[in-house]
């Protein structure tokens, strides 16, 4: 515990010095940590009446852990809680070992899960009325600034509930949580700003492509609403990366269900059915892609117009009978 404590001041002290890493302004909220316990990936969700609420709050990292920062936050328990935890202490040491070198614990309100699912939540005493957290079996919420001191069960009992039905993954949850934190009264001043974001449960050494979920609607009447709606929008695009996935390996039948099941989540996108033909010619299919491409001529005519533009790149094949069959689509 010795080294851990002498690890946290010695960040602390270096975070002190550089004054834009700790700002301190309010941000009263209400939040959520967990890891899957199916998949192992980790995430965190917020809500808030304040702006841009996530780029503050959340943090995660692949096969680390999720910390949530809030009430009079200091930014740095985000990245430090990440470091201790990546150094191999659990989130409960983690957090306690930040709180314990930090003289204004009081007004802090912070959620930690590390990728074990170990759990911690901190409210400080003098955190905004109502306010304070439950740490559970792989997930840790926490609220301050509550119209009732309710919320926060709500929150867990949201969670827990989704865990029963494996159907749901854990944006589901996450936003459950979030839903039943605003069913509950939520934040007394209203809402503004929401932010999600879901880790893979390792790493891939591609930092880029181990993010499932970044998302922030940084203000809106209804965040939780359209954080929802982006949600179900970005699982479309990844259900369309895992089509492009399955064609390069010639796997057309689990491509074109991918395929398929990403225009049926997100139907007024047009672009998404188009790729979907462009890898149909790619492959050699090309009477199957020429209905998909009459009915996006039909919603969207500038498409037409693309097909010549993609075979200059060799994004299509250059060859004059397949282009003139798909823009007479």
């Amino acid at each position: 515990m010795r080294n851990l404590l002498i690890l946290a001041a010695a960040s602390l002290s270096l975070l002190a010095q550089a004054p834009p890493s700790r700002a301190q302004r309010p941000i009263h909220t209400f939040s959520i940590v967990a890891r899957d316990p199916v998949t192992g990936d980790l995430g965190v969700a917020v809500q808030s009446h304040w702006f841009n609420v996530g780029s503050g709050v959340i943090h995660a990292e692949p096969g680390v852990g999720a910390v949530a920062t809030q009430s009079i936050p200091d930014i740095a328990y985000g990245p430090l809680g990440i470091q201790l935890m990546k150094a191999g202490k659990s989130a409960p040491e983690a957090l306690k070992a930040l709180v314990s070198v930090d003289s204004e614990a009081a007004v802090r309100q912070v959620g930690m899960v590390d990728a074990q699912g170990r759990a911690a939540s901190h409210t400080g005493a003098m955190d905004i009325p109502e306010a304070g957290g439950i740490a559970g079996e792989g997930f840790a919420v926490q609220a301050n600034m509550m119209g009732k001191n309710t919320v926060w069960p709500a929150m867990a009992k949201a969670y827990r509930d989704l865990l029963k039905d494996p159907k749901y993954d854990l944006a589901d949850r996450l936003l459950a949580a979030l839903r039943a934190a605003q069913a509950e009264g939520g934040d007394f001043r209203g809402m503004q700003s929401a932010a999600i974001l879901i880790v893979k449960a390792k790493p891939s050494g591609q930092p880029w492509n181990d993010k499932l979920f970044d998302l922030r609607v940084e203000d809106n009447a209804d965040p939780i609403a359209e954080l929802s709606r982006l949600v179900q929008l970005q699982r479309a695009y990844l259900l369309m990366n895992e089509g492009d996935a399955s064609v390069s390996k010639n796997q057309w039948k689990e491509a074109l269900a991918a395929y398929s099941a990403a225009a049926r989540l997100a139907p007024q996108i047009v672009e998404l059915p188009y790729w979907h033909a462009v890898a149909l010619v790619n492959g050699g299919r090309v009477q199957e892609a020429l209905p998909i491409f009459k009915e996006v001529f039909r919603r969207e005519p500038r498409w037409r117009d693309a097909a010549r533009r993609l075979a200059k790149v060799k994004q299509l094949p250059n060859d004059e009978t397949t282009l003139k069959l798909i823009e007479a689509q």
